[in-house]
């Protein structure tokens, strides 16, 4: 099993930058893909990003790519989501998952662990 918790969110101004992290405990992450995937209000889950198990390569939804840079880090057990140039349309709950790497990262049944969510807000 593995636990994951996301931390970082909060409230920003429009342009602002915020960087998540999400920490794993349990079992190495060093095996597993992860992903970060965001819900807004009314909204279905959506993918934002995804890196391999050793950070070689990484993906991007297109309404993110060239703002936000995922990374990690499997000697700390930790990915990150370094996000900059906020907009409104970023505001939604992010969520830090791992799975089996997979041809589909894009989707959220691909992967088996979550963590709760943190919340970032984008004011304007």
């Amino acid at each position: 099993q593995v636990q994951l918790v996301e931390s970082g969110g909060g409230l920003v101004q429009t342009g602002g930058s915020l960087r998540l992290s999400c920490a794993a405990s349990g079992r190495t992450l060093s095996t597993y893909a992860m992903g970060w995937f965001r819900q807004a209000p009314g909204k279905e889950r959506e993918f934002v990003a995804a890196i391999n198990w050793s950070g070689g390569s990484t993906k991007y939804a297109s309404s993110v790519k060239g703002r936000f840079t995922i990374s990690r880090d499997n000697s700390k057990n930790t990915m990150w989501l370094q996000m900059n140039s906020l907009k409104s349309d970023d505001t939604a709950v992010y969520y830090c998952a791992a799975g089996s790497e997979s041809y589909y990262y894009y989707d959220p049944r691909s992967y088996d662990y979550w963590g709760q969510g943190t919340q970032v807000t984008v004011s304007s």
